[in-house]
């Protein structure tokens, strides 16, 4: 895959309301933002525990729809795939998004019985990353995350975005 367009998400939840963000970077010929996006989504709906798609998959698609670039590969906030073949966040997202970009999950703690995931170490860091993608070969996608600037555990990146989406929330 050629100089991909990668999209990095993440929602913050307050009260009834969400703030999703988008980061769109690319990584060669040096990793470089291109872009930001933000969305109020109101209302959410509340946690379902192995139901957390129901309550992300909204806000992700609707900061995805103010995206103005070409994506060729996303990034989520979790797993792909869950227990006994059972969905995870980037499987649905993979879906709603017509099966056409790829999507890699990045998860800071592990979620009980999960398949089909990757320890991912960065840094110094003797914590992993779990990693999982559908779309784009695994091996592949946990080398890029692997490789992303930053020198701790998480990309910086994803704590770019992370801070993006808790900034200046105007619920």
């Amino acid at each position: 895959m050629d100089t991909p367009n990668i999209a990095c998400f993440d929602v913050y939840y307050h009260e009834g309301s969400a703030k999703a963000s988008c980061i769109v970077f690319k990584i060669e010929p040096q990793e470089t933002i291109l872009s930001h996006y933000n969305k109020i989504i109101t209302p959410v709906s509340e946690y379902i525990p192995g139901e957390f798609y129901k309550r992300e998959l909204p806000c992700l698609l609707g900061v995805y729809g103010e995206i103005k670039e070409k994506i060729d590969l996303a990034i989520v906030d979790g797993f792909v795939f869950l227990e006994k073949g059972k969905k995870g966040l980037g499987e649905y997202l993979y879906e709603a998004l017509g099966e056409r970009i790829p999507v890699m999950g990045v998860a800071k703690t592990f979620y009980k019985g999960c398949q089909n995931y990757l320890r991912v170490y960065r840094g110094n860091s003797n914590k992993p990353l779990f990693f999982s993608s559908i779309g784009v070969e695994q091996n592949y996608a946990a080398d890029l995350i692997k490789t992303l600037a930053g020198a701790n555990r998480i990309p910086a990146v994803l704590k770019m975005v992370d801070r993006l989406s808790r900034s200046n929330v105007n619920f």
